[in-house]
């Protein structure tokens, strides 16, 4: 596997990194999070004219990457300035699930997420599916030309400022069969549907959304009937691997910020930083952070892995990043003292989205479990 990134991602890496850093400061960013949409549309905007969206789609879907590598390095660059804008769900979840399976009329939508005039969202998980993604006990009955929905979902990212929620219905089956799984584009003020939104306790916002005989025409499902679900393991591998380089970058950031201050704040006349005690924990976070990053490029490596062996690499590196990010955000914390608690100090932020991280497309136990099944 080679390790280098080609110069396009390199350049790519770089042009977002200097727009970051020139922008996302924790002051504009505590703005967005006080702020009622949780997101700039500023930011999202000129992500866009960067060509950020389109790095996370792949040529023949009107974008210009899309491989594992590229989604690594832009969740990267995210996580390191601890960006709460919702890539993650209007990009790799919406956009992907309507490239994979939309009709030529769905996949107009792409060009809008691509250009950010379009949000997505991705209203799968449920009130009892825990991290089980074949777990589906809303319905879609289909009568004629109409099909209508009805069921609950839970803690669906970025729903209020969707223009569409990709739903998941089973059309057929039990609640936990992988067969009968449909998706359908729902429009946000499809009548029927009702949402309660909330703020996310690491940026952002998500909604408890409920479907009550929603109609739409049959038109409005993707892909064939009950035969979703491949492709949404496939998205959440996809998710993964960008949860797991966000959470990478924002460690970098943790461990830069420790660092520094270790070697500022004075006691005894001189930095903390020179005490051998000290240097003994940065040191261990270190070494951790990088095992972390060789787990983040092996799990990019095998994104388009046939879906045994792709599972088996991303559960190890969402199992490691998981442990090792809760470690960096811990001892972050502590070896600050009082001032990382501060909202006003970015690394507050910045280890709140680290843990957050870990819960979304499984915890470390989940990934453990996986593994362990994966590997029998």
């Amino acid at each position: 596997m080679n390790f280098e990134l080609t110069l396009e991602r390199q350049m790519m890496q770089d042009s977002l990194r200097r727009f970051l850093s020139d922008r996302y400061t924790t002051q504009m960013r505590n703005g967005i999070l006080d702020s009622d949409a949780g997101f700039s549309a500023d930011i999202w905007a000129q992500l866009a004219d960067l060509g950020i969206l389109g790095a996370l789609f792949a040529e023949e879907q009107g974008g210009y990457g899309g491989a594992g590598f590229d989604i690594a390095v832009v969740f990267e660059e995210l996580g390191r300035a601890g960006v709460v804008e919702p890539l993650l769900d209007s990009a790799i979840l919406g956009g992907g699930l309507i490239s994979a399976l939309g009709s030529a009329d769905q996949q107009k939508l792409v060009e809008q997420v691509i250009e950010g005039s379009l949000h997505l969202a991705f209203a799968h998980g449920e009130p009892a599916s825990r991290y089980d993604l074949q777990h589906v006990e809303t319905t879609a009955s289909q009568q004629g030309d109409a099909v209508t929905l009805n069921g609950c979902k839970a803690v669906v990212v970025n729903a209020e400022a969707a223009g569409y929620l990709i739903t998941s219905a089973r059309e057929f089956g039990a609640p936990r069969d992988e067969a009968g799984i449909s998706l359908f584009l729902v429009p946000k003020d499809a009548p029927g549907l009702s949402m309660r939104g909330y703020p996310l306790l690491a940026g952002g916002r998500a909604a408890e959304v409920a479907l009550d005989k929603v109609t739409l025409p049959v038109t409005a499902r993707l892909g064939g009937a009950g035969a979703g679900y491949p492709v949404i393991a496939e998205r959440a591998a996809a998710a993964s691997v960008a949860l797991a380089a966000e959470t990478l970058g924002a460690m970098e950031t943790a461990t830069a910020l420790t660092r520094d201050y270790l070697q500022t704040r004075q006691q005894f006349g001189r930095p903390i930083g020179s005490f051998q005690a000290l240097q003994h924990r940065m040191a261990d976070l270190l070494i951790e952070l990088t095992q972390a990053r060789s787990a983040v490029i092996n799990a990019a490596g095998h994104l388009s892995a046939a879906p045994r062996l792709r599972d088996l690499h991303i559960s190890a590196a969402r199992n490691l990043v998981a442990r090792v990010g809760r470690l960096v955000a811990e001892e972050s914390i502590q070896l600050h003292g009082g001032i990382a608690m501060t909202q006003d100090y970015a690394l507050a932020h910045i280890a709140k989205r680290i843990v957050m991280a870990e819960h979304r497309f499984g915890d470390a136990d989940y990934h453990l479990e996986t593994f362990i099944d994966l590997t029998a």
